[in-house]
This record gives C-alpha cells, structure tokens and sequence, in this order.
C-alpha cells in the first residue's frame, strides 16, 4: 500500500486482509471477555481475566495496555488510572478496550456490557454502537474528513441526548509498530481516512448520572 498522506503511511508487510484478521481476533477476545466477566469480580481480577484469555488466543504481543473500566470508572480516559479496585455490581456497566498483535498486525477494538436490568446503563451501551455506526455511515458515505468526522460526532451524540468525550477522538494502526507513523488522531486529521488504518473511538457520558459507554472499532 502506498500511502499519499505521510500520516498514513505503512511498513512493507502492511496487507488488509491481515488487518481484518486481526480485527476479528481482537472481537472474539472482547465478545470471550464480556461473557465472563460478572458481578462480584474486582476490575482487577477482570484484568488478570482478560489477560488469560488473550494468551489462549496465541497473541503474539499486546500493544496497547489491556483497559477494563467497572463503573464509574467507564468516564476515564485511556490515559487516566481507574479509581480503586471496584466490584462490579448485579446492576451496573463495564466496557473493555484492548489492543494486541495477530499476523504482525494490530487489532484494537472495544465494547460496553452491563449487568442486571438498569435500562439507562444499558441504553448507554447501545448508545455508543448506534453512533459510531453513525459516524462510520458518514464517514463511508460522504468522505468527509477526520476534523468533521468527529464535529458531526459530537453533534449526533447531542442530538442522541449524551455526551461526547472529545478527549479521545480516534488514531491510526497498521502493521506493529503503527507509532513510528506519528499518524496523530484520527479527530484532527485534515483529509479523508483511508480504510483498514484508522480506529474510530465513540466515549459518551450519561449527562447527568456518573457512567458512561465505549465503543471503537477499524474503520474498513
């Protein structure tokens, strides 16, 4: 692949169809990790879950730190510790976010889940699918840039009646390592994105209750 934006470029391996395999490994991990977590687990102990299930799946490495947030905690940024050591409760939220290595590759992806029957936490959940599904529709159908992308985010999340964390707003992923690209973020990219190499992230906040949601997947 030859990149005509120097932050999209790529190394000499690059090959979607090898970033589409390691999307659909990073989904099994999150779909394997939301099934098994449940109430009454520390987040800690959903770490150290999430971890075994990620080597049971012949990860070649992790790129990015293993991210599963109970609660409260699913407000925090990725660069932002969790506080303490929570247990998920019979009715509450959790999102996991995870980036690893399949076929040289990196996959990154993340969901919500909840527990028990909070209509407004699991309204939350749903909520961050339907808008990045928004935002990806947009994205596919009018070739806008990374700038609007998450403009018409913001502006959709609002509409939706949630919040949306403008602290995250996407970045790029590749062959490993994607850093050496210095690609920045997806939200401040002045040209359409290319598929197979950029991560759309949707965080949203409940606006008046202290929780939110998650969602990111590879825009293809």
């Amino acid at each position: 692949m030859t990149a005509v934006n120097a932050k999209e470029a790529v190394g000499d391996i690059y090959d979607i169809g090898a970033m589409k395999f390691a999307q659909a490994m990073t989904w099994r991990a999150i779909e394997l990790m939301g099934q098994q977590i449940k109430p009454g687990m520390r987040e800690s102990e959903a770490q150290a879950l999430g971890k075994q299930i990620l080597a049971d799946l012949d990860t070649q490495r992790i790129w990015h730190p293993l991210l599963i947030r109970f609660g409260a905690n699913t407000l925090k940024t990725f660069k932002e510790k969790s506080e303490g050591d929570p247990v998920l409760g019979d009715n509450d939220i959790f999102f996991v976010d995870m980036g690893a290595v399949w076929q040289g590759h990196e996959g990154d992806a993340g969901d919500t889940f909840t527990t028990g029957n909070d209509a407004e936490m699991i309204a939350c959940a749903q909520a961050a699918r339907t808008l990045f599904t928004r935002v990806e529709h947009h994205w596919k159908s009018q070739q806008v840039d990374g700038q609007a992308l998450y403009a018409y985010a913001e502006a959709q999340a609002a509409e939706m009646g949630w919040v949306l964390n403008l602290n995250i707003k996407g970045h790029r992923v590749c062959d490993f390592p994607h850093a050496i690209y210095r690609g920045g973020n997806l939200g401040d990219f002045e040209a359409t994105p290319n598929a197979g190499l950029w991560i759309l992230e949707i965080q949203i906040a409940h606006p008046t209750r202290g929780f939110g949601s998650f969602f990111e997947d590879l825009l293809v």
